[in-house]
């Protein structure tokens, strides 16, 4: 159904533009919004006719998944609207805020239903299922499975955290009706009263797609690393100008889905000439704009490159790096040489959490180097951290 529509609604879109995006956030948003009312309209007549808390409360969750739909849609719109001059990187960050607000949505149906489950438990009232309202749940769990699917595989064409929670939810929710149905058989043949049991597993599976759903959205929010594959892309696309000898101090600000910015350094000979240099780095920049789909700002960083000296000096030292964790490296390497002493000045950079703290790597470092290249060199050490995970 939702290709079909496509094929109507999205036929002028270009290909991963922020139109398509757009369009394809508010597309699913209306089928959401469609299926989760049918869907609570039906449950909630079988819990009424049966009796049914876990019924009924599947019934108010689709409610609830029908406002989330409409937030979502709310969301892709706004986050579509133009850069202004008070939101120059533009809007796209309200996608992550109405993926935020369904989360606690969802938390919030949770726990109420979560209350009522247990007073059913405490207060237990005779439940009489019928054909029709098994018919009911096993249509919904087909439904949900189908919202899944397609939630999925859309959020990852368009890259979209909020898409891929309400994935996460739409199974979530699939399954909570599984327990639903399992307890409207049991009672129905066995004749054991597991209602109140059930609606209380339900609001389990829905607190844990909240939760699922909250981080999801939260953490590009607060600022995450991105995507180890986005990374591998821009370093093959840089490195691909044989000018180039390396990369490093790689940021991707994250400002909403589509409104990506890059940053990083780019290491090239300090003997080369400097207008042919600046014009590589440009052509790397309009690559990556292009290729990524992202704003691109790159740092002309010259290295020595034709000293003997110097690079067997930068190899020892990245050698001692290594022995200490094979995941430090360093760069920005330079030797400034003096009559009593050489000074040795490199950035090194080392994980997020390291179990050591900054002082005590460059401590460390400075007393290896000291032992295995010799008293006469001293460190100047910059402890950077890596923003790409």
């Amino acid at each position: 159904m939702i290709k079909l529509l496509a094929k109507i609604f999205l036929k002028r879109q270009e290909a991963g533009s922020a139109g398509e995006r757009e369009a394809y956030g508010i597309l699913c948003g209306l089928v959401g919004i469609c299926l989760n009312l049918l869907l609570s309209a039906g449950k909630f007549l079988a819990g009424t006719l049966s009796g049914s808390i876990a019924i009924t409360a599947d019934a108010f969750n689709n409610l609830s998944d029908a406002g989330s739909s409409l937030v979502t849609m709310v969301g892709f719109k706004l986050a579509g609207a133009k850069p202004d001059s008070k939101h120059p990187f533009g809007h796209g960050r309200i996608e992550y805020v109405s993926g935020l607000i369904v989360s606690a949505i969802i938390l919030l149906m949770a726990f109420e239903l979560l209350k009522t489950s247990v007073e059913k438990i405490i207060h237990p009232e005779e439940v009489d299922f019928s054909f029709a309202a098994i018919l009911i749940l096993a249509v919904s769990i087909l439904v949900k499975l189908y919202m899944a699917f397609y939630n999925r595989r859309i959020g990852e064409r368009i890259r979209s955290a909020a898409m891929r929670a309400t994935s996460v939810d739409s199974f979530s929710d699939a399954a909570a009706t599984g327990v639903v149905l399992v307890s409207a058989i049991v009672s129905k043949t066995a004749g054991i009263g597991i209602d109140g049991w059930c609606g209380a597993a339900v609001s389990i599976f829905i607190f844990y797609a909240g939760i699922s759903a909250a981080r999801e959205t939260l953490n590009p929010l607060l600022g995450q690393p991105p995507e180890p594959e986005f990374v591998e892309e821009i370093e093959r696309i840089v490195m691909e100008y044989k000018e180039i000898r390396g990369i490093h101090d790689l940021i991707v600000h994250d400002y909403g889905p589509g409104r990506v910015m890059v940053s990083l350094h780019a290491e090239v000979s300090a003997q080369g000439d400097i207008l042919i240099l600046h014009d590589v780095i440009d052509n790397a920049e309009q690559k990556i704009r292009e290729k990524m789909k992202c704003e691109a700002v790159i740092h002309m960083d010259p290295v020595i490159t034709r000293d003997p000296v110097a690079l067997k000096l930068k190899q020892q030292v990245y050698e001692l790096v290594r022995q200490i964790d094979e995941k430090m490296s360093i760069h920005d390497f330079r030797v400034v040489a003096g009559p009593t002493h050489t000074n040795l000045i490199f950035d090194v950079v080392v994980p997020f959490r390291y179990r050591m703290s900054d002082e005590e790597v460059e401590k460390i470092i400075e007393i290896k180097v000291k032992e295995q290249m010799g008293t006469e060199y001293t460190t100047v050490i910059q402890v950077d951290k890596s923003y790409t995970g």
